[in-house]
């Protein structure tokens, strides 16, 4: 192993070692705090642009299974084709792993898709700093790079970038459901998926409920096509770089034809602006798998998987709509809806894949709407 460092914003240095590819990356530097799921979150697309320190200490022990590809081309294991995180941040990478389902380790994956890691990182001091100054930039270092030359990160501010455009899918892809999950072809529902960034289990979960997906591309004019019901999916960034999206969700609701609407993650913060509600950036983002909401109006909680570094400001909300979740820790919206129209959305993950499938009822309310609405 080389020696490897991570050199954050302010000036701050960690001195580690390097077990991926020898690799110097900048990036936004964000912490999550999930025990298991490793694959699946450098696998998110969410993660674009970002340094991903996990703050659970030993990593890699389960290994990494095969991508593997399913007849309708989603990723079997994974939630996207390849990694898309900048770099990986760990306290101990085991270096021996033992799983039935594991194909390689995880440094091997990381080196094959030219990804830096750095293990050996006091985690802790470095999650308490980042919770303390809020995400910053950062930049690994591989080697012996003069640190006059690697003090600043030599990156664009992570909110300047439009990273849907980078992640998005580039044409109009159609997936089927199996017969089985619908009774005849007249039951069967076409939804419209806006794809900022789509994790792969939000297409499994709509395709297991006998839903037809019409996968666009973020700046798709999807008006134009013919669909029962619309979904906006999760994503990286900051939402304020999707105003193309946004714009052709207001046509939508606008629409004299009323038709259903779900959103998550990402989906949550552009169903608010077309809305005319009003995000802004956290001060270090949410990201575990033990975020706990309350639905508004009850006593019903729920621990949430979540990935995400922005939020809507629902007091920003138009008077027909309101806020659906809030988050028990910090207050901050989970989620919205339409006081009398089919159009709901939420800040977690409710298809999980990794995390807690709690709210995963979310699907079939959708599913339900499509059914009922006329």
């Amino acid at each position: 192993m080389k020696q490897a460092r991570l050199i954050l914003d302010d000036g701050t240095e960690f001195l580690g070692w390097s077990f991926g590819a020898e690799k110097n990356v900048s990036g936004e530097v964000v912490f999550n705090t999930a025990m298991t799921g490793y694959p699946e979150s450098l696998t998110d697309p969410s993660y674009a642009g970002q340094m991903l320190v996990f703050t659970y200490p030993l990593i890699g022990n389960y290994g990494v299974p095969s991508v593997g590809l399913e007849s309708n081309g989603l990723p079997t294991w994974m939630e996207s084709g390849r990694i898309h995180v900048k770099a990986m941040i760990v306290a101990d990478y085991s270096e021996a792993y033992s799983h039935w389902n594991a194909k390689e380790s995880l440094a091997q994956w990381l080196c094959r898709e030219q990804v830096p890691a750095i293990t050996g990182i006091d985690t802790r001091r470095l999650t308490m700093r980042l919770r303390e100054r809020g995400v910053m930039m950062g930049r690994v270092v591989i080697g012996d790079e003069q640190p006059e030359t690697a003090m600043t990160p030599s990156s664009a501010d992570y909110g300047s970038v439009n990273w849907v455009e980078q992640v998005s899918c580039k044409e109009v892809m159609t997936y089927q459901p199996e017969r089985s999950c619908y009774m005849d072809q007249n039951q069967k529902k076409r939804v419209v998926l806006v794809d900022c960034g789509v994790k792969a289990n939000i297409i499994r979960c709509l395709l297991r409920r006998g839903i037809e997906v019409i996968r666009v591309p973020w700046d798709y004019d999807f008006n134009t096509l013919d669909f029962d019901g619309l979904f906006l999916a999760n994503g990286p960034g900051n939402p304020e770089q999707c105003g193309i999206t946004v714009e052709h969700l207001r046509v939508f609701l606008q629409h004299p034809n009323v038709r259903p609407c779900m959103g998550i993650c990402l989906g949550n913060q552009l169903l608010a602006r077309a809305a005319g509600a009003k995000t802004y950036k956290l001060k270090y983002g949410h990201r575990s798998h033990n975020q706990p909401v309350r639905q508004t109006g009850t006593n019903r909680c729920f621990i949430t998987s979540q990935n995400h570094g922005y939020a809507v400001d629902d007091t920003t909300l138009p008077p027909e709509w309101e806020a659906l979740f809030v988050n028990m820790n910090d207050g901050s919206n989970e989620g919205i809806r339409h006081r009398s129209k089919p159009w709901l959305s939420a800040q977690f993950h409710p298809e999980a894949c990794s995390g807690p499938v709690d709210t995963e009822f979310l699907f079939d309310d959708f599913v339900e709407m499509l059914h009922t609405v006329k």
